[in-house]
């Protein structure tokens, strides 16, 4: 009995939704259901009819609904046919969440019920993913006999609501960059993104100005306290999104600004007059209409000043809907309330009551009624007794539905599933959305000169992650930011949950730190107030009060300055987003610049405009699209390394790439040996050999010259008395860097030499094979007295004076000479370099390969150096950033630019620089004719193309286990170097 009565009041309802025809196909399937018969289920090209399946489960009824409008050609023949009810149901738009649901979930049963039976117009989604949002849009698009209208806030980004798309700064944060044209890549990438996951509306831009700083829902929501700056960028973000086919909605019409009054909570009240609306609060609406806004959206507050009714919301005002945005502003497009739940309306009005107001007030579109189906009852009641005209409801519809007609969706509402993935969250979108996020770091003070943070000046740093919660999740990502940054860096957390005696650990660490960093992570959000909470802020002024250097680090909300003022540093973040943290901690560290200029006003604090710059002088860990490359491209590198293993070339290895700054490509391939027991990790460190000439020697010569204490045509007998003689008087310093000096390219030596004082001795008094300047012949033995040469100079060995001069200001921390005996146990991050048979030196393994350097105590001027691509990056980096790093200068451009540039009269060396060959170059055919560098013998190479901006570090043990393994490296660094350069895109 129990489903013969389901079964019966379920017909009867579909009866009065269809037509005649199909009341006989019903029928004959209950009837089969009765006799308790099966039926087939019809092919799927054959025409639906009504399936009632009862298999243990409760009854569900499919329909394939009628498409009225299939026949018709336009929209008033569509109204025309349409009844009261679907008129009425069009004006409705329901919330759903776009996370994966079975289709038999209450949830999804009730929204087909809305879309089969209410006629629902359209959808918002709130939050969910990718995947469950469409495959829930295409199901519910199916139930409905008019394609539906969706819609969705996208304010920072299609991820403010769906996971896994592009999620962009807030829109003070887009303002902050300068770059209008920022708005408008925000609002392009949003409608792409929109688009691909079936959304129609997005309810963006907001054109409010955000003028109170006590705006508990606005905030950094709003562009700006500037009514021209909030046009300039709503109205760039506007045109991005409407013009890839996506409307925008500016809202909250008519401003949402000036109110301390959250209008989910309450009903805020704003006392202005017109004059002040229209020369502020209007401005923005003006100049996007003007512009060509497509949609508006109401806002839910009282304005006793101008309203001809009293404590009316401006959604139910005629005053402010038709008298001020329709009559005035001349507004014809689609007129959105914002959310009916909101208590600010359900506080005073029943569903159906909000809807009617809103319907006579102008309002076209009514969003998220608490009640929908008692709302359509009583609109339809109030329909039926004359309050509203059949033919205002018909103004709206026709409105509605000659958008669903532009927009395609009479020939296709469904969502192509299989295009997804290609479509969201493309590599060049998340690199746009991480360059705004760069951008737009705003720095208001920095009283105590703390950027950038060099580990040289802070030795020790606390984190501070401060929250209005149990916890915040990007906490962690701040300190795993800063940990890349920085090698010494304690974190605590203080939230809801932190007790006495974590708060007293953490003062402890404080009174231990160099620096105190505090991140904010006040959020902005409905039903939460903005204010530090006393228990937290209390807490951080005991921390502020230490004399120690502060900075404050507002993730989200701005005017949390204002508790904080004695920090000695401010920056702005304008948001909490992981994504906003890991942009935003470069900048402390001179790894991004900053131009940010504050949008808005702290009273008595910043002006609009105010704002530091800060030049990038350090290298920034990204991904390649951050620096004009592809990562699909780059990915050509691990085939090329893998082969290379496969052959036997090397064991294993680290590939680098700094493009523009920017340290984009760090991978380790393969193993430390042949057992394969230990796979090789992107900060293993490798004996350089012969890098060692470049990164050491030359680079201290450099330096040295730069400073005045040598010239690099000073004759070396003026250092090494050995060469007082008539053949080798003429040699300079220069000579040797460039191979001239009529040196042999080595002696053996070791096979009698074994100490430092006889090797130096032999060197000394080698004699020579050519006369100096005539001939080019690689030599190390050159290299090895200018080593001698620094150290008479310096008053240091070359290891001690380029780790004072170059590397420990550099924060080199994995380059030394001797790792062994280097901080930190670096020395097991190293893989070894052969099995000696020929010295007995047997495994050769954290100490320098090279036999000679070896045997002279590890310390040589032609090779012993260790280090890893991070290192080697930040050299790099230096040279190319004219001589100076975090600020720094360690050396000359001019220095910098004569050593590197052709200098040899019969070759295309450098000065102590290797150049690109003509022919085969281990620095590819790509790379441009300045590229410079050197290689190793251990299977190393490193090279700057100046012009494309780029450095390509290789670093391997081809030598391992014997030296007559990796024959073919050269042509592995030239295939890597290719790769490399075939990444570029701009």
């Amino acid at each position: 009995m129990y489903y013969r009565k389901h079964l019966f009041s379920t017909l009867s309802q579909i009866i009065d939704l269809m037509e005649f025809t199909k009341y006989a196909c019903l029928l004959v399937t209950a009837l089969l259901l009765f006799s308790c018969k099966t039926t087939e289920k019809p092919p799927q090209d054959e025409p639906t009819t009504p399936q009632v399946t009862i298999v243990g489960e409760p009854i569900q009824i499919d329909l394939e609904p009628v498409r009225k409008f299939d026949i018709y050609t336009n929209v008033d023949s569509i109204i025309n046919g349409m009844t009261l009810d679907e008129k009425i149901g069009q004006l409705f738009i329901v919330p759903a969440y776009g996370r994966f649901s079975n289709s038999r979930s209450p949830d999804v049963l009730r929204l087909k019920r809305l879309i089969s039976e209410y006629h629902i117009g359209g959808l918002i989604f709130f939050q969910g993913d990718v995947f469950g949002q469409a495959v829930l849009h295409n199901e519910l698009q199916q139930v409905a006999e008019f394609p539906l209208w969706i819609t969705q806030d996208m304010e920072f980004g299609a991820a403010m609501r769906v996971s896994g798309t592009t999620r962009f700064t807030p829109a003070m944060g887009i303002a902050a960059t300068g770059k209008p044209e920022n708005a408008y890549i925000k609002g392009k990438i949003t409608a792409r993104e929109a688009k691909a996951l079936g959304v129609h509306q997005v309810f963006a831009p907001v054109l409010d100005v955000n003028n109170n700083p006590e705006n508990p829902v606005i905030n950094v929501r709003s562009f700006s306290a500037d009514p021209g700056i909030v046009s300039e960028y709503a109205i760039r973000f506007m045109k991005g999104m409407q013009n890839e086919g996506v409307m925008a909605t500016g809202k909250h019409f008519p401003g949402h600004g000036d109110t301390d009054t959250d209008s989910h909570l309450a009903l805020p009240t704003i006392g202005h007059e017109y004059d002040r609306l229209a020369a502020l609060e209007l401005v923005p609406f003006r100049n996007a209409i003007d512009a060509g806004l497509h949609s508006v959206m109401s806002a839910h507050i009282h304005f006793p000043n101008i309203s001809s009714g009293v404590g009316l919301p401006g959604t139910l005002d005629p005053s402010i809907v038709q008298g001020i945005l329709i009559d005035s502003l001349r507004f014809e497009g689609l007129i959105v309330t914002d959310g009916l739940e909101m208590q600010g309306i359900t506080h005073h009005y029943s569903p159906g009551e909000a809807v009617i107001m809103s319907i006579l007030a102008g309002v076209d579109l009514m969003l998220i009624s608490p009640d929908e189906m008692t709302a359509i009852r009583e609109l339809k009641h109030a329909i039926e007794s004359g309050r509203i005209s059949e033919e205002r409801i018909d103004h709206s519809v026709r409105k509605i539905l000659n958008l669903k007609q532009e927009s395609g969706l009479f020939k296709d509402r469904f969502v192509n599933i299989d295009d997804l993935s290609r479509l969201i969250n493309t590599p060049e979108y998340q690199a746009e959305a991480n360059r705004i996020a760069r951008e737009s770091v705003t720095v208001l003070k920095d009283s105590g000169n703390i950027l950038p943070i060099t580990s040289v000046r802070t030795n020790q740093i606390l984190v501070v992650s401060v929250s209005d919660s149990d916890g915040h999740s990007s906490a962690d990502v701040l300190a795993r930011e800063i940990r890349r940054y920085h090698p010494n860096v304690r974190h605590h957390e203080l939230n809801n949950r932190t007790t006495d005696d974590e708060i007293t650990r953490m003062l402890q660490d404080a009174n231990r730190a160099d620096l105190i960093i505090i991140g904010s992570f006040i959020m902005v959000r409905s039903h939460h107030p903005i204010q530090m909470p006393q228990r937290q802020l209390r807490v951080l002024k005991q921390l502020a009060s230490l004399n120690k250097p502060s900075a404050l680090l507002a993730f989200g909300n701005p005017y949390v300055v204002r508790d904080l003022p004695e920090t000695h540093l401010h920056l702005l973040a304008w948001s909490s987003a992981a994504n906003q943290v890991q942009q935003t901690v470069p900048a402390l560290f001179g790894a991004a610049p900053i131009n940010g200029r504050f949008p808005g006003e702290v009273p008595g604090m910043y002006a609009i405009g105010d704002g530091l710059s800060k030049v990038q002088s350090a290298i920034r860990f990204d991904v390649p699209e951050s620096a004009g490359m592809i990562t699909d491209s780059l990915l050509h590198i691990d085939m090329i390394m893998q082969k290379a293993i496969d052959d036997s070339v090397f064991p294993g290895g680290v590939v680098g790439v700094m493009r523009k700054g920017t340290l984009v490509w760090q991978r380790g391939y393969g193993y430390h040996d042949y057992n394969k027991t230990r796979a090789v990790q992107h900060t293993d460190i490798y004996d350089l050999a012969s890098v060692t000439k470049i990164m050491a020697t030359t680079t201290a010569i450099m330096k040295l010259a730069n400073d005045g204490k040598l010239s690099i045509d000073d004759p070396v007998s003026a250092y090494i008395s050995e060469y007082d003689t008539d053949d080798k008087r003429d040699i300079t310093i220069r000579h040797f860097l460039l191979h001239t000096s009529g040196l042999p390219a080595f002696r053996i030596y070791v096979d009698v030499m074994r100490t430092r004082a006889e090797l130096l001795d032999a060197v000394r008094n080698e004699p020579l094979i050519n006369r100096p300047g005539e001939h080019y012949i690689y030599s190390d033995l050159g290299y090895i007295l200018l080593a001698e040469i620094i150290e008479k100079v310096s008053g240091k060995r070359i290891d001690q004076y380029v780790r004072d001069e170059l590397y420990g200001p550099l924060g080199m921390r994995a380059t030394w000479f001797n790792p062994e005996q280097a901080p930190g146990n670096i020395a097991n991050r190293i893989p070894p370099t052969e099995i000696d048979i020929v010295y007995a030196r047997g495994l050769v393994h954290r100490k320098v390969h090279d036999e000679r350097a070896y045997y002279m105590d590890g310390i040589a001027g032609h090779a012993g150096l260790f280090s890893s691509v991070q290192d080697m990056a930040r050299y790099a980096f230096m040279l190319m950033n004219g001589g100076s790093y975090t600020g720094r200068q360690f050396l000359s451009p001019e220095i910098i630019d004569y050593f590197t540039r052709h200098q040899s009269p019969i070759n295309q060396r450098a000065l102590g620089f290797d150049r690109k060959s003509e022919g085969f170059s281990t620095a590819g055919q790509l790379t441009g004719p300045r590229t410079f560098g050197h290689t190793g013998f251990t299977g190393t190479s490193f090279w700057v193309d100046p012009d494309a901006e780029i450095a390509i570090i290789l670093l391997t043990n081809r030598t391992f286990p014997n030296r007559n393994y990796g024959s073919n490296i050269s042509r592995v660094r030239a295939a890597v170097a290719d790769a490399v350069m075939n990444s570029i895109t701009e």
